[in-house]
């Protein structure tokens, strides 16, 4: 479960992947949320990729990147952290197609260059969106697809109130959480914003939303994960939310 909610401060050193390289991309290989949840959701999602052009926005270690490859895509992985590619380098050989890239400034691909583009667990990191969304609709093909997940508001709203704060649905701000992973710690920075800033930041930047979606995870989780998966009754519980986005 997520750290207390605290207020983020100017004088700390956030969002540091590079530390945290390979404690995170060995957590994310087995862990509930991103093996037996986040991941195979995207997947489904995705459907059928082979021979599409797709932009892995924010490609980490590289898992996703290497299962759309596996299936037929042809794949380009981009993120901030040098060290995050380093390890996605030694699980993907040194042809794959990797660059170090920041979505919060223009991107380096020509206009049209992706079917798709798919944005794991990475808008959440930024303030403002808008940008952002208009550089991954310029590099889509018209009709192209933008798949997104993010951290669900509505989780975050619940895990403040657990944490004896006041929610803050309706407001755009940023909470931190200690993150600790193969004996490394950093401070990791996220913005909340409610579900129609969201799907505002969508329409305004030229995506028609097609599905919003609140998964199951696989069914081996409960398999794997007995204790962790006890109370819950259902398939479902409240993590991520997904996007399937059109360019217009």
């Amino acid at each position: 479960m997520p750290e207390k909610y605290v207020e983020a401060t100017s004088s700390s050193r956030f969002n540091d992947y590079d530390r945290l390289a390979e404690g995170y991309t060995a957590e994310n290989e087995t862990s509930i949320l991103n093996a037996y949840y986040e991941r195979p959701a995207m997947l489904e999602l995705a459907g059928d990729v082979t021979g599409r052009r797709i932009l892995d926005a924010g490609c980490g270690a590289g898992p996703l990147f290497s299962e759309l490859r596996d299936r037929g895509a042809i794949v380009t992985g981009i993120d901030a952290s040098a060290g995050m590619l380093e390890m996605a380098r030694r699980r993907l050989g040194v042809d794959a197609d990797l660059q170090v890239a920041d979505l919060a400034s223009p991107l380096p691909f020509a206009d049209e260059a992706f079917d798709d583009v798919i944005a794991s667990l990475v808008l959440h990191y930024l303030e403002d969106w808008g940008p952002t969304l208009v550089e991954l609709r310029r590099v889509l093909r018209p009709g192209g697809r933008l798949l997104v997940s993010v951290d669900h508001p509505f989780s975050v709203a619940l895990f403040q109130a657990m944490a004896g704060e006041k929610p803050k649905y309706f407001e755009t701000r940023n909470r931190t959480e200690e993150w600790t992973m193969g004996g490394q710690t950093a401070q990791m920075s996220f913005w909340n914003r409610p579900l129609h800033a969201m799907t505002e930041a969508f329409t305004a930047a030229g995506f028609r939303i097609s599905v919003i979606s609140e998964p199951p995870f696989v069914p081996e989780a409960r398999e794997v994960f007995p204790e962790e998966f006890r109370e819950i009754t259902g398939t479902r519980f409240l993590c991520f939310l997904f996007f399937v986005l059109e360019a217009g």
